[in-house]
């Protein structure tokens, strides 16, 4: 797994990002993405932004780049409005939107295991959200 905080990715020709966070299988364990100059070559697994000013942009510009490149979760945290939204790439290759489960908890499919305790993430408890990892 390849994780990183404020990294470039080289998602192809056109598109160089640098999202808030990003996790990847490297391509010895499913992904499609690899280390190359320092940079990552290929599209993540997982791709957060944190969205002040910017939520217009990182839910349909930004949103429609990941989705031609293949990124399989994308998560957007509108901290302004206090909401978050969790997309899933469905088979067609159109981004589904995840809802949360009884408790307000979303797992991702693609790292399993990996928990957000959404209620908790929105009230800014820390600790309720680290406990809901695992």
């Amino acid at each position: 797994m390849i994780p990183a905080i404020d990294s470039t990715v080289r998602l192809d020709t056109d598109n160089e990002i640098q999202p808030d966070l990003f996790l990847a299988l490297d391509r010895d364990h499913g992904g499609g993405a690899a280390l190359a100059e320092g940079y990552l070559e290929g599209a993540p697994d997982l791709v957060v932004e944190v969205a002040a000013s910017s939520a217009s942009h990182d839910l349909n510009a930004k949103m429609h780049v990941h989705r031609r490149n293949g990124v399989r979760e994308y998560l957007v945290w509108q901290i302004y409005e206090g909401r978050l939204d969790w997309f899933r790439l469905n088979a067609e290759g159109v981004y589904e939107t995840v809802p949360a489960g009884a408790a307000g908890v979303i797992e991702s499919e693609v790292f399993p295991g990996l928990r957000l305790d959404v209620p908790a993430l929105l009230r800014g408890d820390l600790a309720a959200v680290i406990a809901a990892v695992g």
